[in-house]
């Protein structure tokens, strides 16, 4: 197993770790939870830099990638709307995005397409990473950052918009006589 493949399990084992610091609920472990996240979100962006720059891309890493992240900020949002720092709604509709992208590219798969991360889909899972961030950073210092609504509008806007351009430029696969 590579290094980035290693990188992204890594991340994935971090999610328990940080959920469980999150429920402690102690200013200590969510000190350590807000830098565990972090350093989860760093690993997103390492993993893929060394494995396109040495040539490593693996089919592994393809999968898993996209999965930890989404594990990732996920499990991090539903503790956090959990503890009443976070509205559900976001999480709902978060997870509702990425069902629904996850299905296409299920049916894509079965059609011989494969439907690479765009740069919307990137965009909106930093937008994402960012607004956890703030909101373990309220909750840790209570600084009642007004950007947070900001934040959330952002996160609504490019979970919305990366959602739709998904279908938007893969709707062929929709077509009952579409062959790859």
């Amino acid at each position: 197993m590579n290094l980035p493949n290693k990188l992204t399990l890594l991340r994935v084992l971090a999610i328990p770790v940080i959920v469980t610091f999150l429920l402690l609920n102690t200013p200590v472990f969510r000190i350590a939870a807000i830098v565990l996240f972090v350093l989860a979100c760093l690993t997103d962006w390492l993993d893929g830099h060394i494995a396109r720059k040495q040539g490593i891309v693996t089919v592994f890493g393809k999968f898993l990638d996209p999965v930890a992240d989404k594990l990732l900020v996920l499990s991090t949002m539903i503790t956090l709307a959990g503890l009443g720092q976070l509205p559900a709604w976001v999480c709902v509709l978060v997870l509702f995005r990425e069902l629904m992208v996850d299905g296409l590219r299920m049916i894509a798969v079965q059609k011989g397409v494969v439907i690479a991360a765009g740069k919307l889909g990137k965009i909106k899972t930093v937008s994402q990473m960012v607004l956890v961030v703030t909101v373990l950073l309220n909750f840790q210092f209570i600084m009642d950052l007004r950007i947070d609504w900001a934040l959330i509008a952002v996160v609504v806007i490019m979970t919305v918009w990366s959602g739709v351009d998904y279908f938007r430029k893969n709707r062929m696969v929709f077509v009952e006589s579409y062959d790859a």
